[in-house]
Order: structure tokens, then sequence, then C-alpha cells
């Protein structure tokens, strides 16, 4: 979840848009340790439980 926030911060991403660019771009993806065959991008509410 962390690595979820840092991308969302680096990237200047709300964090509705943190689920979509981990959809859309692989390097996030690698970053952030997801595989989506597995599972899903986090969405809205789970990231701001994390903050």
């Amino acid at each position: 979840m962390l690595r979820r926030y840092i991308a969302q911060r680096c990237f200047g991403l709300p964090v509705e848009g943190i689920e979509d660019a981990i959809d859309d771009s692989g390097a996030i993806r690698r970053f952030v340790r997801i595989d989506l065959g597995r599972e899903s991008a986090p969405d809205a509410t789970t990231v701001l439980k994390f903050r």
C-alpha cells in the first residue's frame, strides 16, 4: 500500500486516479508490485483508508 501512495504522490495523481494509472501503466504496476492477473488495482476508498 505504501508503494501505491508513493506512486500517487510522485505522479501528482488524485486518489481516484491511482487505480486507472495502475491499470494503464506497466511501469507503475511493476513499482507497486501488482499482478493484474491475480489481483485488481486498489480502489479510491482503500487508498483513503491507508492515509
